[in-house]
This record gives C-alpha cells, sequence and structure tokens, in this order.
C-alpha cells in the first residue's frame, strides 16, 4: 500500500520504492491494467491469475480479448541496482507515461499511472467513493 511519485528518465526507467521492491521481489511482471495505467504482480500472484484465466472459457470471444490484452503486453521486469525498471515503450504508450509517474500499492499488486491520469481518475472517483463503499459493503466490509 502507499503512493510515491517518481520520473521516468530519457531511457525509460522508473524508481520502484523500496517498499514495493519488498514484495515484488527482484524480478516481477509488468503489464497493461484497467484505467489506462499498469499493472505489476510478484511471481507468485502472476501466476495466481495465469491459473485463473486457464480455467475460463476461450469459446468466449470477451475472455478471448481480455487474455490478449493482459498477457500479450505483459513482460518480466528486472529491478537493476538502483532500483529502477525498463518500463517497454508499448506500456509505456498505454499507460501515457512519459516523465512523471505515481506509484501506489493496492493488495496483490502495484499500480504505474501517469501523473496526469492518476489526478484525473481522483478527481473523477473522489466524489464517489462513499457510494462505491455502499455498494461494496455487502461483502464483509467494515469500515
Amino acid at each position: 500500500m502507499g503512493e510515491y511519485q517518481h520520473t521516468i528518465d530519457d531511457k525509460g526507467r522508473l524508481f520502484i520504492p523500496a517498499r514495493f521492491r519488498d514484495n515484488l521481489g527482484i524480478k516481477f511482471v509488468l503489464t497493461k491494467g484497467l484505467d489506462s495505467c499498469l499493472f505489476a504482480y510478484p511471481p507468485q500472484e502472476w501466476t495466481i491469475l495465469e491459473e485463473k484465466m486457464r480455467l475460463m472459457p476461450f469459446t468466449s470471444a470477451d475472455v478471448r480479448a481480455f487474455v490478449r490484452f493482459f498477457f500479450g503486453g505483459a513482460c518480466e521486469c528486472l529491478v537493476d541496482r538502483q532500483g529502477r525498471i525498463l518500463v517497454p515503450n508499448n506500456l509505456r504508450k498505454h499507460a501515457a507515461l512519459d516523465k512523471e509517474a505515481v506509484i501506489i500499492g493496492v493488495s496483490s499488486r502495484v499500480e504505474i499511472w501517469s501523473k496526469e491520469k492518476w489526478e484525473k481518475y481522483n478527481s473523477g472517483s473522489a466524489d464517489l467513493v462513499e457510494q462505491i463503499a455502499e455498494k461494496i459493503g455487502g461483502f464483509g466490509i467494515v469500515f
């Protein structure tokens, strides 16, 4: 959990905060995420996702489209000695990552957002958080 802001250098390298590196490991999977961000998963979480998606009916066009989107853009990232990863160009384009990035911890994954998209998302969803909390309250979440 947590939120950090960092810059992407001219070579496409992004610093991953130590707090997240501890959970992600030195090598993790980075892929296209929903809401125009990137999702980063530690290897054990990625394996769980793979297994769940294998059980989905490939005869469904929606399943095939989602699996292509999710796995087609995925890559393994290796953290260098300075705590940085190289974000591939296709993933930078997907998330509109240019210079400033926001890295947030979301339970079993890390999300990487362009600062601009994160601020826009936050300003749009902040008003709805109470309504959303009401909707998901039936899942046993206590606030």
